[in-house]
């Protein structure tokens, strides 16, 4: 099986480039390539969404960024061990109404001896903002 470096064990530094590597997939907003990241079989659960799979992932994320326009995410490191990530992260986006919001939340990662994320936990608060609140641009 093709490797995605960098591997497990992590780093704190090989720790960091893993979540840079996300940040910069999910600013994309292309579904396939954020799903390259993940297990054919990945396990996530999004707020009260649970999806398992490369296929339901690309699904998911579709809808996602056609509802949430204008979307820009910034991820840092929590902590680190062996093969799993901690992350906060915060976005915002606006809706189709015009409405800004910022996201707030913690990802709980676990990657196979591959470097592939074969599970995802994000916990996710919304907060309607000002547009003059936006701090990601």
């Amino acid at each position: 099986m093709e490797q995605r470096h960098p591997l497990p064990p992590f780093t704190e530094e090989t720790a960091k480039q893993k979540i840079q590597m996300a940040e910069d997939a999910w600013n994309s907003k292309d579904p396939v390539r954020v799903s390259k990241a993940y297990t054919a079989d990945s396990e996530w659960r999004n707020r009260n969404v649970f999806l398992k799979g490369r296929d339901a992932i690309v699904q998911f994320l579709s809808g996602k960024w056609q509802k949430e326009l204008n979307y820009k995410l910034k991820k840092e490191y929590w902590a680190h061990t062996n093969n799993r990530i901690a992350v906060r992260f915060e976005y915002e986006y606006q809706n189709a109404a015009g409405q800004w919001f910022r996201a707030y939340g913690n990802e709980n990662w676990e990657f196979d001896e591959n470097g592939y994320m074969a599970k995802r936990f994000a916990s996710i608060n919304d907060l309607e903002i000002e547009e003059k609140e936006r701090t990601l641009k």
